[in-house]
């Protein structure tokens, strides 16, 4: 008998078929650090061994060894714009209203380009099935058709936490008299900060229901006539992945189908060129980490607030280490080194590097808490005001708006942070150390290194 049923298991094992999931991904958005989070989660589903196909802008240099992984690459007029040239500045002078019509602009661009591309139409046309669709939520909102072509499930991948374009889709209560909108340094306890919000909430409420998903569903019919309307199919999901984490983000509502995941795309730290690594363990000191991230290129700051970082930086005893995306940088003071790209989680794991000056993005954001350095955020606009003033309200850094950027706010805000000696910053102490031992915060922390 023994024989029998370890013979059977045998052949269970080795004759029967291991399920995986044909998938398909649609990350349209040709900014780096969305492609970067679209790209990691793509590439673990491949690597557990499922067949995935992705609709991006820029492809896998190095695609997943296993399982089955296939680039659909959409190119344009909008992703040959993604480069040095473009400045993304002046979009912190728009008014929340001129930004959310903006933000419908790209959005219908997104949309009409990903649609109407010609491989994209080869796979429609195609006789493919795909169990599970997972798509990237960002004024994209009509190609969610893709999901009901394909009769899969839809999964949503929001590269923020839960706001007002995810929340109506799942029927999220989010109350706009707590729940901050994204372009808004909000305190609950100020009546004026919550009417304001009220108010932004409500045009945008307004924005999306008479203009945005009206010419979402416009482009949507042109190439899908037969699919039901916008407003259905906005409503009709399976799962939404949020990149965010309650150890970093505000306490807010959550229905059983929002799952945080924030933290998933970070990796071990690998070594650091050679020059960097020299420049890190030289630094007596310690180092002052500076980017703005992909989207927006440091080499684009606007004069004034170029030359009131350099002042401010040419005073430090400490190394600065600049992401700047050109040759020379005017005016640099000999304390400060440059680069064009920088390894940033690898950089941030060095225990000499003592703050990390940052555009507010969340990635940043949550790589600097993973590795325990303080932030001085300068958020411009979008999501990175409402990250800083979380990471200010969370006790892990400081913010100065760009627009209020000067050479008094910069200095006073740097000395803080470089020497304050509380926790709030996440020096070594020994709470912040039981705390991530216990794992009683989040296990997207670790330990800093003293």
């Amino acid at each position: 008998m023994n024989v029998v049923l370890i013979t059977i298991a045998w052949v269970l094992v080795v004759v029967a078929p291991i399920r995986s999931a044909k998938i398909l991904g649609v990350f349209p958005l040709h900014t780096k650090s969305h492609y970067f989070l679209g790209s990691s989660l793509m590439r673990g589903l491949a690597e557990k061994g499922h067949d995935v196909t992705v609709i991006n802008t820029r492809g896998e240099k190095d695609p997943p060894k296993n399982g089955t992984y296939r680039d659909i690459i959409v190119t344009s007029e909008l992703t040959k714009s993604d480069g040095p040239g473009r400045d993304l500045f002046p979009i912190h002078r728009l008014s929340f209203i001129t930004y959310n019509l903006y933000m419908n602009t790209l959005g219908k661009m997104i949309t009409e380009t990903t649609l109407s591309h010609h491989e994209v139409q080869n796979l429609v046309y195609s006789d493919e099935k795909f169990d599970i669709v997972i798509i990237e939520q960002f004024v994209n909102d009509g190609l969610k058709v893709l999901a009901h072509h394909f009769q899969a499930p839809l999964v949503l991948f929001s590269t923020c936490g839960s706001n007002s374009w995810i929340n109506p889709l799942v029927g999220n209560p989010a109350p706009p008299t707590y729940i901050p909108e994204q372009n808004i340094i909000f305190d609950p306890r100020n009546f004026l900060d919550r009417v304001k919000n009220v108010l932004i909430y409500t045009f945008g409420l307004l924005n999306r229901n008479l203009l945005f998903f009206p010419a979402q569903n416009e482009i949507m019919k042109k190439y899908f006539p037969e699919a039901p309307d916008l407003d259905v199919l906005n409503y009709n999901v399976s799962l939404v992945l949020l990149n965010s984490h309650w150890s970093t983000n505000m306490a807010v509502p959550r229905v059983p189908n929002m799952v945080d995941i924030g933290g998933f795309h970070i990796k071990p730290p690998k070594g650091l060129p050679p020059n960097l690594q020299k420049f890190l363990d030289e630094a007596p000191e310690g180092v002052v980490y500076f980017s703005m991230g992909s989207a927006l290129q440091s080499s684009n700051l606007a004069t004034e607030k170029r030359e009131v970082l350099l002042r401010v930086f040419a005073k430090l005893k400490h190394k600065v280490l600049w992401k700047w995306e050109d040759e020379v940088l005017p005016g640099r003071p000999k304390n400060v080194q440059i680069g064009k790209w920088l390894p940033q989680q690898d950089i941030l794991a060095h225990p000499n590097v003592k703050v990390f000056i940052t555009h507010g993005g969340l990635l940043s954001f949550t790589e600097s808490v993973y590795h325990g350095v303080p932030v001085l955020a300068i958020p411009v606009y979008g999501d990175q005001i409402w990250n800083a003033a979380e990471a200010a309200t969370n006790g892990f850094g400081r913010y100065i708006l760009y627009k209020d950027l000067d050479e008094g706010e910069l200095e006073e805000a740097l000395d803080d942070v470089l020497n304050n000696p509380k926790p709030i910053f996440f020096q070594i102490s020994g709470q912040y150390e039981e705390e991530v031992k216990n794992n009683a915060r989040s296990t997207i922390f670790t330990h800093r290194r003293s």
